[in-house]
């Protein structure tokens, strides 16, 4: 029997991604953030979220898409990837669907210019075709440890 996943809709560029609901904290409007030094160039800060410090990184620097400037629309996706808290920046955060398990297919080798590894798979909701994202691999073992040890 088919599984269903609620997915919350991000754009970067012209495509859109998904992350499972259950994933994702919050969603929250850009804010100033603090850099900090000796990080990955995709890493763009910290931000405090309610009283808590979270490391901020931008998908498009993360995949090697070209950067945009931040608009009305750019939103922070607060994510939980193990127990670590992360803030996605991505174009813009539109919708919530459901999405039937039987409707994802295995990525192709690269997407958009995205590996595979990256990507949970694609989901084919009628015309439309959503990219899923393997957070777990969007930030690795080594960038999740280098993330934890951020001092602020």
């Amino acid at each position: 029997m088919a599984e269903e996943l609620k997915v919350i809709v991000f754009a970067l560029g012209h495509e859109e991604y998904g992350v499972e609901v259950e994933k994702v904290k919050t969603i929250e409007r850009m804010s100033p953030m603090t850099r900090v030094p000796k990080t990955p160039a995709f890493v763009k800060g910290v931000i405090n979220n309610r009283g808590v410090v979270l490391p901020v990184i931008d998908l498009r620097g993360r995949f090697g898409l070209p950067e945009a400037e931040y608009t009305d629309n750019t939103r922070i996706i607060i994510v939980a990837v193990g127990d670590l808290e992360v803030g996605m920046i991505v174009d813009s955060a539109s919708d919530v669907i459901d999405v039937n398990s039987d409707q994802i297919e295995l990525p192709p080798e690269i997407v958009g210019g995205i590996r595979a590894k990256y990507l949970r798979g694609i989901a084919k909701i009628g015309e439309r075709l959503l990219v899923l994202l393997n957070l777990e691999e969007v930030l690795n073992k080594s960038e999740i440890i280098q993330l934890e040890q951020m001092e602020v």
